[in-house]
C-alpha cells in the first residue's frame, strides 16, 4: 500500500473512530442515573399541602406532584386526559361528563371515585374551608352561591351518577374549562384521611393523594420530598423515584448550590448574574415567556389610598418601567401599563398615557400628587411591604427612589416572611403598598379579570366597584366568545381608570436547569410535573 493510500486509510479509520466513539458518547449521555433523585429549587416555603387551601406558586408546584385533577397537561402546556380518561361536553356547552379512568388509585390504594371528585370540589367551595381559591370554580353551576354561603355545598352542580361517571353542569358555556379543572382548586381529596384526622389530614405521615408522588417529610425552611406512587394509574411511565422541593428565597444562595450541583434546576437567578450565566452556562439557562403580571397593589381599604385616586394615579406614572426591566432585571421583561398580558384574541387595555414622553408623565404625576394634597411641605410617608426576594428589594428600592426624586414622597420598605406576608395582605390592616404578582391559572384573560371582583378571596387591594363585577357577570354568562372578549376588555378598562394597583411588568421565566435533566420543557403556564422527567448518568 502507497504512503497515500496509508494516509487515506488512517484517516478514514480515524474518521470512523471518532463517529463510533460519538455514537457510545451519545448512547452513554443517553443513559439514566442510577438512582433516580431530583432536586428542585421551589422559591419560598409552601402554606400547606391542602390543595384547596395553597395559595403560592411554590406551594402548586408541590401539588402538581402529590394530585391530578380530572385533567392534565402536557410537557408544552396542552390540557391532556388527567384521573378522567376522557369527556363529552352537551350540544349547549354547559353539562361536561368525565369518565375516571378504572385503574384510577389513591396512594394508599383506595380506588379513585367521581363521589371523591365531587367531595373534593364541594369541600373546595364551601366557605369553611377558607379557600381563597374558591372562586376558580365560578363557572360550576350555583358555585358562586355557595361560597358566598347563601346556598349548601351539597347544591353546586356535580353529581356522580356511578363511580367512574363525573357530571358537572355550568352556569354558563365556558370554552376554557377544561384548563381550568388542571387548577388545585379543582383537585380530589381523601374523604376517609380528613374524616380521621381533620386539619392534620394534609401532613406528610398522613397525607393520601392520587397523583404521580407521594408525600415523604416537610422540613420547615428547608424541603418537602416525594416518592413515587407506586399506585397512580400511570406509574408505568414515571422514572424518578424522589423529588425534593427546596425552600429557596434567597436567590444568591439558590446559584451557589445550583454551581455546586446540590439543585438540579433553580426556581429563578440572581439578576445581577445574568451576563456570567450567558458567558459561562448558556445552555443551562431557560427564558421562556410566562402567563403573568408584576404589580403593586394599594390598599384601598385604609388611608392614604382609599378614596383618593388622584394620589393613586400620581404614583402610577412616577415609575420608569423601562429602567426596571432594561437596567433592573434585564432578563427579558416587558413593561407593562396593563394588566392583562396578551392572549390570543385579547387586546391589553393601556392607558392614554403609555404613550406620552415620560416629561409629561412626571409633570401630570406631579399636578395630581398636589391636587391630592401633598407637597414638599407636606409628603407622602407610606410603606412598601415585599416578601423576602432579592428582586423584590432592588425593585422596591428603585421604586422607592423614583417616588422621593420626583414626588418628595417619604417610603419605608419593609420585608416579611412570606406567610407573614400573606397574611398581611389578606387582613389588609397593615398594608399600605405590597409587592404583588398574579400568574394566570388558566390561558384565558377571565383569570386574571376575576382576581378585581370584589368577592374574591384574593383582591387583597380590596378593590369594590359594582360597574366592574357587572362587566364580569356579564362576561361569565356571555356566550358569544368575540362579545365575551369586549366585556373583558371593558372591565379592564374600568378597573385601570380606578388604579387599585400598579401594574409593573410581565414575566418570563428565568432558570437554570442542568443538562442531565431530561424532559424539561418551557411553557406560558409554567406547569412543570416530575412524572415526565428522568436524570441520565453524569
Amino acid at each position: 500500500m502507497g504512503v497515500e493510500a496509508r494516509k487515506r486509510g488512517e484517516r478514514w479509520r480515524a474518521v470512523l473512530c471518532a463517529a463510533l466513539f460519538g455514537l457510545a458518547g451519545a448512547a452513554q449521555a443517553q443513559t439514566l442515573a442510577r438512582e433516580q433523585v431530583l432536586h428542585k429549587g421551589n422559591g419560598p416555603e409552601p402554606e400547606t399541602l391542602d390543595p384547596h387551601r395553597g395559595e403560592g406558586v411554590s406551594t402548586s408546584n408541590i401539588l402538581r406532584d402529590l394530585f391530578e385533577g380530572l385533567t392534565s397537561e402536557a410537557p408544552d402546556g396542552r390540557v391532556v386526559p388527567g384521573a378522567a380518561e376522557r369527556w363529552e361536553v352537551s350540544a349547549d356547552g354547559r353539562d361536561y361528563t368525565f369518565h375516571l379512568r378504572e385503574n384510577a388509585r389513591w396512594s394508599n390504594g383506595d380506588p379513585l371515585t367521581a363521589g371523591d371528585f365531587v367531595y373534593g370540589l364541594r369541600r373546595s367551595v364551601d366557605p369553611a374551608t377558607g379557600s381563597n381559591y374558591a372562586s376558580i370554580l365560578a363557572p360550576v353551576e350555583n358555585a358562586e352561591a355557595v361560597i358566598a354561603g347563601t346556598l349548601p355545598p351539597e347544591r353546586l352542580g356535580v353529581d356522580a351518577p356511578d363511580a367512574r361517571t363525573l357530571h358537572i353542569r355550568l352556569r354558563a358555556p365556558t370554552g376554557y374549562f377544561p384548563g381550568l379543572l388542571t387548577h388545585a382548586a379543582a383537585y380530589p381529596v381523601h374523604r376517609g384521611s380528613i374524616e380521621r384526622f381533620g386539619r392534620y389530614a394534609f401532613r406528610p405521615e398522613h397525607l393520601v393523594s392520587n397523583g404521580a408522588y407521594k408525600a415523604v417529610e416537610w422540613v420547615v425552611q428547608s424541603h418537602v420530598l416525594l416518592a413515587r406512587n407506586r399506585f397512580y394509574w400511570d406509574d408505568a411511565h414515571t422514572t424518578i423515584e424522589r423529588v425534593y422541593h427546596h425552600c429557596t428565597e434567597d436567590l444568591s444562595s439558590e446559584f451557589k448550590r445550583y454551581r455546586a450541583g446540590e439543585l438540579d434546576w433553580t426556581e429563578e437567578i440572581p439578576v445581577t448574574q445574568a451576563p456570567w450565566i450567558r458567558a459561562h452556562i448558556p445552555q443551562e439557562f431557560r427564558v421562556s415567556p410566562y402567563l403573568g403580571v408584576y404589580y403593586y397593589g394599594l390598599n384601598l381599604t385604609q388611608p392614604p389610598f382609599k378614596d383618593n385616586p388622584k394620589l393613586r394615579r400620581a404614583l402610577t406614572l412616577a415609575i420608569d418601567r423601562d429602567v426596571i426591566v432594561r437596567k433592573v432585571l434585564g432578563t427579558g421583561e416587558l413593561p407593562a401599563t396593563s394588566f392583562v398580558p396578551a392572549l390570543p384574541g385579547y387586546t391589553p387595555q393601556t392607558p392614554d398615557w403609555a404613550a406620552w414622553p415620560r416629561e409629561r408623565r412626571l409633570a401630570e404625576a406631579r399636578r395630581l400628587y398636589a391636587e391630592a394634597g401633598y407637597s414638599p411641605a407636606h409628603p407622602l410617608a407610606i410603606e412598601i411591604r415585599y416578601n423576602t426576594h432579592e428582586d423584590h428589594k432592588k425593585i422596591a428600592t428603585v421604586i422607592a427612589a423614583m417616588w422621593k426624586q420626583w414626588l418628595g414622597v417619604q417610603t419605608t420598605l419593609v420585608n416579611q416572611e412570606f406567610k407573614v406576608f400573606l397574611r398581611d395582605r389578606t387582613q389588609k390592616q397593615v398594608t399600605q403598598v405590597f409587592r404583588a404578582s398574579w400568574i394566570g391559572d388558566y390561558d384565558d384573560p377571565y383569570t386574571f379579570a376575576e382576581l378585581l371582583a370584589s368577592n374574591n378571596g384574593r383582591n387583597d387591594m380590596g378593590y369594590a366597584s359594582d360597574a366592574y363585577d357587572a362587566l364580569l357577570a356579564q362576561a361569565a354568562a356571555e356566550p358569544d366568545s368575540a362579545k365575551r372578549i369586549a366585556l373583558m376588555e371593558a372591565a379592564e378598562r374600568r378597573m385601570l381608570d380606578d388604579q387599585p394597583l400598579i401594574p409593573i411588568y410581565f414575566y418570563v421565566t428565568k432558570r437554570l436547569v442542568k443538562p442531565w435533566v431530561v424532559g424539561w420543557q418551557g411553557n406560558i403556564m409554567d406547569h412543570q410535573y416530575t412524572k415526565t422527567m428522568k436524570i441520565l448518568a453524569h
